[in-house]
């Protein structure tokens, strides 16, 4: 046999190759953006309000300090080691604000803040010891 009559085989693999790399690419592209453009509808909007909780003679003293969706809050609901006070708007939507709560509970009591705002979504603003 001469060298004529051998077929050159040697660009098949390389061509190969190429298209599967191309097909992977494509179909974890594809993956990728399914996964991230369908995350993005489950995303809810954060409140941003500052609620801050201090131990005082006879009680814990919470203060609203603001923030830019402060306007929005419609009520505050407070638990303060498993005595649950509803102050629907009593600590006020105004900056520096401030409700007491009358406890004997003695140091190391665990405050929750949750706010509900005028969207209807509920948000824990403070959970602390105090």
């Amino acid at each position: 046999m001469t060298a004529s009559t051998r077929k050159n085989e040697e660009a098949v693999s390389p061509v190969i190759g190429v298209i599967l790399m191309v097909a992977i690419t494509v179909i974890l592209a594809a993956v990728i953006a399914a996964f991230v453009f369908g995350m993005a509808g489950n995303i809810q909007k954060s409140h941003v309000v500052s609620i801050t909780a201090q131990r005082i003679t006879g009680g814990v003293q919470f203060t609203n300090n603001g923030g830019q969706d402060v306007g929005s809050l419609n009520s505050l609901n407070i638990t303060l080691t498993g005595n649950s006070t509803n102050l629907n708007g009593l600590l006020g939507t105004t900056v520096g604000s401030q409700y007491t709560v009358n406890t004997s509970t003695t140091s190391g009591a665990s405050a929750l803040v949750i706010g509900t705002f005028a969207d209807g979504s509920q948000q824990i603003l403070l959970q602390t010891t105090v």
